[in-house]
C-alpha cells in the first residue's frame, strides 16, 4: 500500500470537497447510466456510446470522443466519468503550452527556498490529484495541446501511475475511478494533428449530429419549464438548424445551438409575460444564437426568412 505523505494530504484538502458527488456511489451498468445521464444531466445518450466508453474503461484504455461542436461530447464525457467514479472529474482545456508542471504539479518557489525540494514545497495539479483521489479527468480538445503533452497523458493512462523523480516517489491508481476521457473536433482550424501512436493507444467513439426526432427529444428533455414550446416551433427550429448545416456557413450550428435557441426564445417569452413561446420569440433571439461570423449573416437571415417568413 503507497505510504500517505505530504502531497496526498494536500490533495484532500485542495481538492477533496471539488471531487464530492452527491451520487450514493459508482454507477458501472450502461442501462442505469442512461437512464441517470437524462434524469439528472438532462442528456440524451445512445446506450452504444455509454457502453462502449465503460467497456474501454474496464480495458485500461483511454477514450477519445471526436465529432463536430454542439454534439455533446463534453458534456457527455463529464458526466459518464461522474457516474463512472462516482465523482466529480477535472476537467483540463487544452493549450498549446500545458504541460507536465501545468497539469501534473512544481515546486512553490518561496517554499522550495525555505524546504527544499521536497514534499513539503511540492504544490499538486489536476492529474496528479485524479489519480490520488481515483477520479477521473476529461482532458478537452486533445489537438489543441502539443505532442509532447499527449504522449505524456497516454503514457499515464497506459501504467496508470505518475513519477515525480525530484520527490523520488510513484503515484499509482489504486481504484478503478481514474480514468481519461479526450475530446477532439478534427474539422477546427488552428490544432494540432494526433500523432499515431495516440490513435492506436485510444478507443475512439464517433459523435456526430443526432437523427432529429432525437434532436427534438434533446430540446423537451432541456426545455421542460414553461413557457411552453409548442412542438411547431420546435419544428421550425430543427428545420432552419439542419438546412444550416447543409450550407456553407463556417460555424454550423449543433445541438447545442438548437437547445440555446430554443431556450433563449423561452426566456424571452418569459420577459414578455406569456407562458407560451412565439414565432417572435424565435426569430428574434435566432440571429443572436446562430450568427458566429458577419461573413454568415446574409446566408442565415436567408434561411430563417424561408423557415419563418420572417426577417430576423
Amino acid at each position: 500500500m503507497q505510504e500517505t505523505g505530504a502531497v496526498e494530504r494536500l490533495v484532500h484538502e485542495i481538492y477533496g470537497e471539488a471531487v464530492k458527488s452527491d451520487l450514493p456511489g459508482p454507477v458501472r451498468d450502461p442501462a442505469r447510466a442512461v437512464e441517470l445521464l437524462e434524469e439528472r444531466y438532462k442528456l440524451v445518450v445512445d446506450k452504444r456510446i455509454v457502453a462502449v466508453t465503460f467497456a474501454a474503461f474496464m480495458a485500461a484504455r483511454p477514450v477519445l470522443f471526436e465529432g463536430p461542436p454542439g454534439t455533446g461530447k463534453t458534456e457527455i464525457g463529464e458526466a459518464l466519468l461522474e457516474l463512472w467514479s462516482g465523482k466529480k472529474p477535472f476537467i483540463l482545456p487544452c493549450s498549446e503550452n500545458y504541460d507536465e508542471y501545468k497539469v501534473i504539479g512544481d515546486f512553490h518557489p518561496i517554499m522550495a527556498l525555505r524546504k527544499g525540494f521536497n514534499e513539503e514545497s511540492f504544490i499538486p495539479r489536476p492529474l496528479l490529484a485524479a489519480i490520488i483521489l481515483d477520479t477521473g479527468v476529461l482532458v478537452d480538445e486533445i489537438r489543441r495541446s502539443n505532442e509532447d503533452f499527449q504522449n505524456l497523458l497516454l503514457d499515464i493512462s497506459d501504467k496508470r501511475r505518475i513519477i515525480v523523480p525530484e520527490l523520488k516517489r510513484m503515484f499509482k491508481a489504486t481504484g478503478y475511478g481514474f480514468q481519461i476521457i479526450f475530446t477532439s473536433n478534427p474539422e477546427d482550424i488552428a490544432q494540432n494533428e494526433l500523432s499515431d501512436a495516440f490513435l492506436r493507444r485510444v478507443v475512439r467513439v464517433d459523435f456526430n449530429y443526432p437523427p432529429r426526432e432525437v434532436e427534438a427529444r434533446i430540446i423537451r428533455v432541456r426545455t421542460r419549464s414553461k413557457p411552453r414550446i409548442p412542438s411547431t416551433i420546435t419544428s421550425m427550429i430543427l428545420d432552419t438548424i439542419n438546412a444550416l448545416r447543409k450550407t456553407g456557413v463556417q460555424h454550423k450550428p449543433g445541438t447545442a445551438e438548437a437547445v440555446l435557441w430554443a431556450r433563449m426564445a423561452q426566456e424571452l417569452a418569459r420577459l414578455r409575460g406569456s407562458d407560451i413561446v412565439s414565432v417572435n420569440d424565435v426569430v428574434e433571439t435566432s440571429m443572436p444564437v446562430l450568427a458566429k461570423r458577419v461573413e454568415d449573416e446574409a446566408e442565415i437571415r436567408e434561411v430563417i426568412m424561408r423557415n419563418f417568413g420572417v426577417e430576423p
